[in-house]
């Protein structure tokens, strides 16, 4: 026992996830969930199917059997096969799973990094392409979405890094608040720059700048941050781009959460697809600007001739947490997204969250439906309440705000919580000391080390995928240009 809480505070004062890795692997040692992990057998997933499908993969590549191979990938690539990406398969061990699903996943990648090689050429481009297409397209991918989160987004700021430092963080970003601002972050800058901006000695610089920039603040009395203050931030952290520049800078999807300033519009999700001309900066200060406290904001965009103008000149917004802090329907409909990372830190939120997207025993069934209920009933007091409401248009905004916060789902397949849930609300806006903001950094790495494991093996077929599929789309336009040149000539 002794041996335990020594190895369990190893794990929780890791300095890096290496540090991490080699005390949790040595914790499951200790406690035997090692040898769980290379048992097939357990209730949780069906082991039969999987084992059966792993097999015949690697009996058609012992055989080279290529086109048996390929017929066989082509009956479709699970990423959930036999309830394999269960969370609760994640949660026996500190480390990883179990070693028939990491062995399956592994084979899916060779097995499709064997038949993208070039040299395999009994099948064509053409139908390799095809292929490649379809099962991008049926897998799906992932998305990393940030909640929102005023001066906690520095929990994000320490998710990002940890995914970042391990390459696996998504291409496919949305944030609203807070969030939205580490995801422009990310996406507007190089790999090169991020190698610096995750560097510990520059965040420390940066924030000692940002705290002699503006005013000391009260420990007891934090102020807010003024409008002036945050625009000044953006101008020095974030380049003036508009997505689609980002986009063909960094080749990362950000989207923005906002939402409508006046009653009866619709919320919108800012992107290189729906709105590539819409300047990042302004998008930032729409989705952060908190109802009540800070004013809404008229977008900017780009025209045809290069110049800044008003973007919907008729039209302001404001935070995007309020109607869609977790835009996983529009994620999906835009870039076939199945599969969420969350990284949630909205206070109203994450006291009922737990870090498992939706566990099935009593105590967590009784949970889910007592919120159900909670929802359900405030909903009929809200609708019953409409009319005498409507007499008041103040009163009858703050409703909708507060209705749409309700009925919204927070939760995404793996959720990155802090380990305080717990937060001064009054500082939610205000400015944070150094010491405050690289605990938040580092309270957001150690979070998400445990998950590390749980977000390689669930993204690594679709990771695979989409280098592949990037390759074929390249060759196969080099072979579109050169017919045209070949027709031309």
């Amino acid at each position: 026992m002794a041996n335990l809480s020594k190895l369990q505070k190893a794990m929780d004062q890791a300095a890096s996830y290496e540090e991490w890795r080699e005390a949790a692997i040595a914790h499951d040692r200790k406690t035997g969930a090692d040898r769980w992990r290379l048992v097939d057998q357990s209730r949780k997933y069906d082991y039969v199917s999987i084992r059966v499908r792993l097999d015949q993969l690697r009996s058609l590549r012992a055989r080279q059997d290529n086109r048996g191979l390929l017929f066989c990938l082509n009956e479709g690539i699970h990423g959930n096969l036999g309830g394999m990406g269960r969370s609760s398969l994640y949660e026996q061990s500190q480390f990883g799973t179990k070693r028939l699903i990491v062995e399956y996943v592994d084979e899916i990648v060779s097995a499709l990094e064997h038949l993208a090689d070039p040299a395999l050429d009994e099948i064509s481009f053409e139908e390799k392409l095809d292929f490649f297409r379809r099962a991008d397209h049926c897998f799906g991918q992932s998305a990393f979405m940030m909640s929102g989160s005023g001066s906690l987004l520095y929990f994000h700021v320490g998710v990002v890094k940890a995914l970042w430092q391990q390459g696996l963080l998504p291409s496919v970003l949305s944030g609203s608040s807070g969030g939205s601002f580490v995801g422009a972050l990310v996406s507007t800058h190089s790999k090169h720059e991020l190698e610096q901006i995750f560097d510990p000695e520059y965040l420390v610089h940066e924030i000692k700048e940002e705290a002699g920039r503006f005013r000391q603040l009260s420990r007891f009395k934090p102020e807010i941050m003024q409008v002036h203050e945050i625009e000044s931030i953006l101008d020095r952290l974030i380049p003036d781009m508009t997505f689609q520049e980002a986009y063909e800078k960094t080749g990362r999807q950000l989207n923005v959460s906002i939402a409508p300033a006046e009653t009866h519009q619709k919320s919108r999700l800012l992107n290189a697809i729906t709105s590539p001309n819409v300047f990042i900066r302004e998008s930032i200060m729409a989705s952060a600007a908190v109802p009540g406290v800070y004013p809404p904001v008229t977008l900017a965009a780009k025209n045809h001739l290069g110049e800044k103008q008003a973007y919907l000149p008729s039209r302001k917004w404001v935070d995007g947490s309020v109607s869609d802090d977790m835009p996983a329907k529009r994620l999906a409909r835009l870039y076939g997204v199945n599969h969420y990372i969350v990284s949630q830190t909205n206070p109203h939120v994450i006291p009922f969250v737990r870090d498992s997207k939706r566990r099935q025993d009593t105590l967590s069934l009784i949970r889910d439906a007592s919120v159900k209920t909670a929802r359900a009933w405030y909903n009929v007091g809200a609708n019953t309440l409409e009319k005498p409401l409507s007499l008041s248009p103040s009163l009858q905004k703050y409703n909708t705000i507060a209705l749409s916060i309700v009925n919204q789902d927070y939760v995404g397949d793996i959720n990155i919580l802090p380990s305080n849930k717990f937060f001064n609300p009054f500082k939610l806006l205000a400015y944070r000391s150094v010491s405050e903001v690289m605990e938040l950094i580092a309270n957001g790495e150690k979070a998400t080390w445990p998950k590390i494991e749980m977000i390689r093996i669930q993204t690594k077929i679709s990771r695979t995928l989409d280098a592949i599929l990037g390759g074929y789309e390249k060759k196969h336009l080099q072979h579109v240009k050169s017919a045209l040149r070949r027709k031309a000539g």
